[in-house]
This record gives structure tokens, sequence and C-alpha cells, in this order.
């Protein structure tokens, strides 16, 4: 009789599943109806599962997979009376025993050990569901039946939960939920899907974009989409705003879309100053991209690539699309080959130099070229061979790691621009926990890509006290670093890095047109960001921030007179491009560089935490960065670095003045001691 009961039960348990699907479903047509029951499948056919497309049918659950106690305790009549054998262990591992011993059992035991996965538990399994592990004996007979868990999504045994628990992130990076089985989301992927079901929404300064589950993960998933690069994308997005502010329209790329999420802010906000070109390898972001150009009531031009006319998109009218995006199914190296544009944005998962060459093949005269590089393992020192392969640069790990990786991308991307006959200026070069940014701008002809080149230089690096200085051709390496470690340290304690760029990595009067497009676009999560940038690149601890069009005309950058259009005036092609000086101007230009030369920002910056002294209490930053503005050093704070400061002083001379105003730590208790004595005294 309790077996019988028991299989009720079970049946009961099955037949609840599949109503409870059945209720998620909705309207949708229910995949139980049309399920048939699969076998238990072995851990061996596990990774052949995790990569094979899953089916839309359903398959009943295991009696161990449950949402709650009562779904154990209801396979088994723990009411009635006599002994009862455990619904998830075989007979020999777990006897039969009374009601209460065996409801102990089912919640220590199979409740307690799980693994949880939306909402499910897929309790351990004692039964005999897999083939028995042999013996030491090779005798597979009498071996011993292993305790394992059955997968929510695919059905497969696992023995260990770790190994389930990787099993299941393959599901979810592949975007196979136990949605995806019961058949509540199937929606034909051509067709956007609404909202709760297979996609999700997500709106980022005010452009929606859809999401598939797997978005998170760039190994798997084709359209990646990473919520921390939002500040890497309003950097970009602000970059090409003042380009736009100087020549009108602009043709800008933006060479690997994946959800499409920059180019269509591109184009939503800037509108007919720009023409928007998105592209992708993969077939299954090129759809999501229209999806979403459709979803932000973009036009799409899917055609060939064609010649395009000075004007800008149609008029608009009410209803018509707000802007024309071209998405393309093309190889990024390809594009920049064929096609040339005024704006190219690379960021790739990972390195970005094998489409540099590309890159700098057909970018127009005064263009901008934006490189995001994430793979932050080679650049932050923590895979030194990768660097040396991809950059081919050697580092150490030090305390301005940051800015030397910065540095390094600098200069990866100037030779490639040198061996395009091309020089670059850097407008700006950021460094945070996920990606580097480096964003420049090209200046055509064989003496400007000299000029580039000459900035590349090796760095020497003391690793006792990280006293750091560049090298010139010539130098002897001995007599170079003004600390005396090499001398007073047994072994050798001085390493070349490099080569690095050794140039600024601002350029004040971009960053402060950016500030500008900021606060016209209301970005205010990084104009903080961007103030910081302003202030390091004049090496100063205040600077006024003027929003005005007065501060924002006639910026000279490396020799070249940037106009920028005046609101209210009407002025030709010639007039809004930007236009190199000629003949004396130029000159006088030139040697404005060369008298100004010194106002460049110092490089690299020192850590106060690093060079703190042992039993001292260092002075607050901020009044520390007052002390080296009194003794006549200019001094700025670091985005690299929230505890660094960028100065001009060397590192003796920062010691100094950070020894002098630290106070030791014994002097605080004796003050105290002191004032508890006057008090004693008094009373």
């Amino acid at each position: 009789m309790a077996e019988l009961k028991e299989a009720d039960a079970v049946q009961q348990l099955h037949q609840e599943d599949v109503d409870i699907k059945r209720g998620d479903a909705g309207d949708s047509p229910s995949a139980g109806d049309q399920a048939a029951e699969q076998p238990v499948k072995t851990e061996a056919a596990a990774d052949a599962d995790a990569d094979a497309k899953p089916s839309t049918t359903t398959t009943e659950r295991h009696i161990s997979i449950q949402t709650k106690l009562e779904g154990l305790e209801v396979l088994v009549d723990l009411n009635g009376a006599g002994r009862k054998s455990c619904p998830l262990c075989p007979e020999e591992k777990f006897k039969a025993c009374y009601s209460h011993k065996l409801r102990r059992h089912l919640q220590n035991l199979h409740w307690k050990v799980y693994v949880e996965f939306e909402g499910q538990r897929m309790c351990i399994c004692h039964l005999p569901c897999r083939n028995l592990k042999p013996s030491p004996s090779g005798d597979q007979a009498s071996g011993r039946h292993v305790a394992h868990y059955h997968c929510v999504v695919c059905s497969v045994t696992i023995a260990r939960k770790t190994d389930m628990v990787s099993h299941l992130k393959r599901h979810v990076n592949k975007g196979e939920t136990e949605a995806s089985y019961s058949g509540s989301s199937d929606v034909p992927f051509d067709e956007p899907a609404p909202s709760g079901q297979a996609y999700e929404i997500m709106k980022e300064l005010g452009t929606n974009v859809q999401l598939l589950p797997n978005h998170t993960t760039p190994q798997k998933s084709d359209t990646y989409f990473n919520r921390k690069m939002k500040t890497n994308r309003s950097l970009v997005f602000c970059s090409l705003a003042v380009l736009a502010e100087e020549r009108n329209p602009i043709e800008c790329l933006d060479a690997f879309g994946a959800t499409g999420i920059m180019g269509l802010q591109w184009a939503k906000h800037l509108r007919n100053a720009v023409k928007v070109t998105i592209t992708d390898i993969s077939d299954t972001c090129v759809k999501m991209i229209k999806e979403n150009c459709e979803l932000n009531n973009i036009r799409v031009d899917g055609g060939s690539r064609g010649p395009r006319g000075p004007d800008g998109a149609s008029s608009e009218v009410e209803g018509s699309p707000i802007a024309t995006v071209e998405v393309a199914k093309m190889d990024a190296n390809v594009t920049m080959h064929l096609w040339p544009f005024d704006y190219i944005h690379l960021d790739p998962f990972g390195t970005a130099v094998n489409y540099l060459d590309a890159a700098f093949r057909n970018v127009r005269n005064l263009g901008i070229v934006s490189v995001t590089s994430t793979d932050t393992s080679s650049l932050y020192s923590k895979s030194p061979n990768v660097t040396l392969r991809h950059y081919g640069c050697h580092i150490v790990r030090t305390e301005y790691y940051k800015e030397l990786a910065a540095r390094m991308v600098v200069a990866t991307v100037a030779r490639a621009a040198a061996r395009c006959n091309k020089g670059i200026e850097v407008l700006l070069a950021v460094a945070l926990e996920h990606f580097v940014l480096v964003v420049v701008r090209v200046l055509r002809g064989p003496t400007q890509a000299d000029e580039s080149a000459k900035k590349l230089r090796k760095l020497l690096h003391c690793q006792w006290c990280e006293e750091r200085v560049f090298l010139r051709q010539g130098t002897m390496v001995d007599d170079t670093l003004p600390c005396n470690c090499h001398g007073s340290m047994p072994g050798r304690t001085a390493v070349q890095l490099g080569p690095l760029w050794c140039g600024p990595l601002f350029n004040t009067g971009f960053l402060r047109r950016m500030l500008s497009a900021a606060v016209k676009h209301s970005m205010d999560d990084i104009q903080p960001l961007v103030k910081t940038l302003i202030c390091e690149s004049d090496c100063t601890t205040f600077k006024s921030l003027v929003h005005g069009p007065s501060a924002l005309t006639n910026q000279v950058e490396c020799g070249v007179v940037i106009k920028t259009l005046q609101s209210g005036e009407e002025s030709g092609p010639a007039e809004q491009s930007a236009k190199r000086k000629s003949g004396d101007e130029s000159g006088n230009v030139v040697k404005k560089m060369k008298s100004d030369a010194s106002l460049d920002h110092p490089p690299f910056y020192y850590s106060i935490h690093r060079h703190s002294i042992r039993g001292m209490n260092m002075p607050k930053l901020n009044k520390f960065l007052q002390y080296l503005t009194e003794a006549g050093f200019r001094v700025s704070r670091t985005h690299f670095d929230p505890t660094g400061v960028r100065t001009d002083a060397t590192l003796e001379q920062f010691k100094s003045i950070l020894t002098k105003y630290s106070v030791p730590t014994y002097t605080n208790a004796n003050a105290t001691q002191s004032s508890v004595s006057n008090k004693v005294e008094t009373l």
C-alpha cells in the first residue's frame, strides 16, 4: 500500500508541475501537452547537452527538484502509520523508518543540500539514476551509487555541486533557462520580442536598447552589453560632439556595434550633424541593431554604402524617423579599408591592436580616432608576456601602473599612425578600473609622423624607491636617475620599461569643449571626471571652468586652429571645417608651442600612501597639495589614483615636504595625556 501511495504522490506532483508551467505560459500554447518523457542522462553527456541548442518541449522534472519543503514531504504520506522509505534514497542507504525520523531526514539532508536556480531547488538525490561507480577492484556490480543533482534545465545528472553550478552558468551564458524549455518565451528572433519575455529593455542617455538574457557574458554572447562602461560611452559621445562643432556633417563609425547602443546615441542626440555607420560581423548583432533602431524611431539604411550627399537627412516631419543609421554586416578592418571616416571608435573585446592599421589608413585629416582597450590583465602588468606580444612593451607593476597602461596604448597608436605617414595629438587618455580610453587627433604628413615618433622613449624605473625618468637617445643609464639607490643597494635596482609615450596625455581646450557638451546633453555623471581631467591637464588644484561660447572658439591644438560653429551664424563648408595655419602664422604658432612646452603637465604621479613614513601621521591630501603649492611646485590630483599627486617636484623633494608636515603618532597620545593631567590638577 505504501508503494502505491508513493506512486500516486509522484504522479500528482508531476501533474502539479505541468499545471504550473501551463499557467506561466498564459495565452501561448503549452509545451506540456507535447512533451515526451526523456530518459535521465549521464554526466558524460553533460558537455554535449551544454553545447547543443535545447528543444522547445518540456521534460518532466525529477522529483528532487522542488520549490518548497512541502513538495518533498508530499512524496511520502508522513501522516500515515508504519515505516516509510525515503523517496530520494535507496533502501540499502536509508532504511524504512517512522514519519518523524523520515521528516528530519528530508529536512536535514535533501532540503539543505541543494543547488538553487531561478527559485528551484535541485536537492541531492541518492537514487540509482546514474551508472554505478566502479569499485577499486574494477567490479562495477559491487560498486556504490554516487549522490548527484538533476539539472532543472536539461535533466542531466552531475555529482559535484560546483560542477552543477558551472553547468548552470553555461546555460545562462547561452540564454538557456527553464523558461526557454517551457515554451513561455518562444518568440522568433526576427521579430522584436515583447518586454518581460526573452528581451530586456534598457534605457541609457535617452536611448532604448533590447538585451538578450546572456548580454553580460562576452565569451558566449554576440550581443554583449556592459553597464559599467557607461562612463566610456559618455566620454566618447562628448568627444564626437566636440568634433561635430568643428565640421558638419561628419561621418562616424562604430566598428563593433554589438547592441548598437553607442551609434544610436550618436544619431539620436546629434541628428543631422553626424552620419552614423554601425558594423558588426555577427548576424545576431546586426538583427539586434536593426530592432533597436526601430525601437528608437531611427531609420535603417542597410543597403550597400554609396556616396552620401552633403546634406543631412530629410526634413523632419511629424511621424518620420528622427535620424538615419547605416547598419552593415562586415568586418571592421574591411570597413575601414574601404571607406573614409571623420570619427572612428574601436571597442573590441580585449585589445584593439589588430584594428589600428586599418583605422589610420582612411581616416580623414584632423579626424579623431578613439580606442577602448579592455584587456586590463595585460595593461595592468598582470600578464607581461601578453603585454610584450600585443604592445611590444616591457612593463612591471608600479605605483603609477594605470598611467603606464595609458602611455603604452598611446605609443601603440602612434606607431600605427606613423606607418601610414600620419602623426597624432593626444586629446584624452583615461584609465579606469575596467578600461583604458585613448582619443587622438590625426595629423597627416610625414613631418607630423616624425614628431610623434620622437615622443616614444624608454622609461627608467627604480624598483626600490619608484623614481622614474624618460631616457633620451645616447643617455647613460647609471647617471640618469636622480636617486642613489643603485649605489647604496646591492644588485640591480633600475629597469627599462617601454617604449612609452612621453608627451602630454590631455588637451585642455578639447576637454573644456567636452565639458560644455556634457553640460549641454545633461551628462551629470561624467562632469566631475571631466573637471578633474581639466585640472590635471593644467596641473593645478583650482581652475575656473567657463561654459560660455567665448571659451570655446578658436582653440589651438598642435599648430592647428580649430574653428567651432557659433549659434545663430551661417557659415559655409569651408569655414566649418578645420583649417591648418600656413606661412608665418603657422611658424608663430610653432614657436609659441615651443615656448609653452614647459606648461605641459608633468608625466606620472606619486602616491602619498606609497611614500608615507612609518610611525608618522601624514597630512590630509588637500592640505598636502597646499603645502606643495606654497613650496613653488605645480600640483594637481589625478583621476588615475585617488591618493595620487601629479607634480613637477622630484621624489626627493616630494618626500621632504611630506616628512616636514607629518606628525609622529605618539604626539597625539602625549597631548591627550597632558590635557587629562591638567584637568585632574584643576579639579
